[in-house]
């Protein structure tokens, strides 16, 4: 079922289907991230939504899905360029710049929610609930959740007091409490809500 996205495309006649994911949206600080990955045609992965995956779990699917890729790349859009742009148009410039970063020039794009057709020369679908339905997009939402992920553990080393490595950015408690305590560090997102009221 996760494959029907990309066999149907294979029977039209294109062979370098990418799929291209955003992870980082929700976050009060670091980056949003995007990935860009074409699989290779008839691979079969097990993959599914990053956020339906424990951390084990994604670990191990990284280097399976890089050895079954055609091509891969990784975009990274600070909190800077999200307070001044907004993250949907970070989101958006993320995805853009991952699938441009790719080593081969994708014949299909298929993309998570975002349409991103105005904006690409190739033919374009925007999947609601791609990172469910289709393998590609699956596999970019896996390999830009542990990019992120990487990138917020070493900012845990950087900034150790905000506690990054247990909750990656997100609005948790104990990242509420934190920032109440210390303040804001320079990856905080300024535009986003408490944070925004906080230093009104």
């Amino acid at each position: 079922m996760i494959y029907e996205y990309e066999e149907k495309l294979l029977k039209e006649g294109y062979k370098l289907i990418c799929g291209v994911d955003e992870v980082g949206r929700g976050p009060l600080a670091g980056p949003v991230v995007a990935a860009a990955v074409i699989l290779k045609p008839g691979v079969r992965i097990d993959v599914t939504d990053s956020k339906k995956l424990t951390k084990k779990r994604r670990r191990k699917l990284v280097p399976i899905i890089k050895e079954n890729s055609i091509a891969i790349s990784i975009s990274f859009i600070d909190n800077k360029e999200i307070d001044k742009i907004n993250i949907l148009e970070a989101s958006k410039k993320a995805m853009l710049e991952a699938i441009k970063g790719l080593k081969v020039k994708p014949d299909y794009v298929l993309s998570d929610a975002i349409k991103l057709e105005d904006y690409l020369e190739v033919p374009t679908k925007a999947i609601i609930k791609g990172d469910l339905k289709v393998a590609s997009i699956a596999s970019a939402s896996i390999i830009a959740k542990e990019a992120r992920d990487d990138y917020m553990e070493t900012m845990d080393l950087k900034y150790p007091k905000y506690g990054f490595k247990k909750h990656m950015g997100y609005p948790t408690k104990l990242h509420l409490e934190k920032i109440k305590e210390y303040g804001i560090c320079e990856i905080h997102r300024k535009t986003f809500k408490p944070i925004k009221d906080m230093i009104k």
